[in-house]
């Protein structure tokens, strides 16, 4: 595990390398930055660490200026003396919010939130191939959907729908003009049908196009709020397990 430490403060600095080490012997702590300035240049002429913790009050700035400059893959660990820049973190590549004075078992935590998010992902990789080896091709995605109005049959196009939703059994088609429309698929048959570019199957019972997605805010235990247009009654979450996928998906 290769860790970069943005922190202006060296007694500081120096603590979380020692808790690190303590922590995860194996791990190299390839680079310590102290300002915005060198953290922008290093992270532009360097590979991305495999996870980097930043302190957002730097002796230049505030850090979060950082990764509007740099685009920086990697997650982030931000550590400060301040709560009220938890919203903000969020959007950056950020999987926890540790204050200070740092604890180790805060820091450890955090580290095994990392581990446990690498781990996933490599089984999600694995479960991916064995998908394309023994899964038939997929269909073409969809153009249009098929609706009873009246008497009559319509054709709404894919790029009119905000989202399909799923209630008591009944499967709809909402459009981003707020009319609602039974569509004769389950959820689970429109994930094989539509762009997953532009549709993301937020929980069981909602798939949402990324048009309808007006705020994302933190929700309880992991999750996501979602705020849509056109408006949904109820909380609307993404859950714990799909969040870091949703934020990439949004390009958070």
């Amino acid at each position: 595990m290769k860790i970069a430490i943005i922190e202006d403060e060296e007694l500081a600095a120096e603590a979380l390398a020692a808790i690190i080490r303590r922590l995860r012997p194996e791990a190299e702590i390839i680079q310590t930055l102290p300002s915005v300035e060198e953290a922008i240049c290093w992270l532009t002429l360097h590979a991305s660490p495999d996870v980097i913790f930043c302190d957002i009050h730097l002796s230049d700035g505030i850090s979060f200026e950082i990764f509007r400059q740099v685009s920086v893959k990697c997650p982030v660990i931000f550590t400060t003396a301040y709560n009220q820049y938890a919203i903000e973190a969020f959007q950056v590549n950020s999987i926890d919010y540790l204050l200070k004075p740092l604890k180790p078992t805060d820091v450890a935590k955090a580290l095994k939130k990392y581990e446990d998010m690498q781990q996933q992902f490599i089984v999600q990789q694995l479960n991916g191939l064995q998908q394309l080896v023994h899964q038939p091709a997929r269909h073409a995605t969809r153009a249009r959907f098929l609706v009873k109005i009246g008497q009559s049959i319509k054709a709404i196009p894919v790029e009119e729908a905000a989202y399909f939703m799923a209630e008591e059994g009944v499967v709809f088609l909402v459009t981003f003009g707020g009319k609602r429309h039974i569509i004769n698929y389950t959820l689970d048959q429109l994930e094989e049908q539509l762009d997953l570019s532009d549709f993301f199957r937020a929980n069981r019972h909602l798939i949402v196009h990324i048009n309808a997605v007006q705020e994302v805010k933190p929700y309880f235990k992991g999750r996501l709020a979602l705020e849509l247009h056109p408006a949904l009654e109820g909380d609307q979450t993404v859950s714990s397990s799909r969040a870091a996928d949703f934020k990439q998906w949004l390009d958070l």
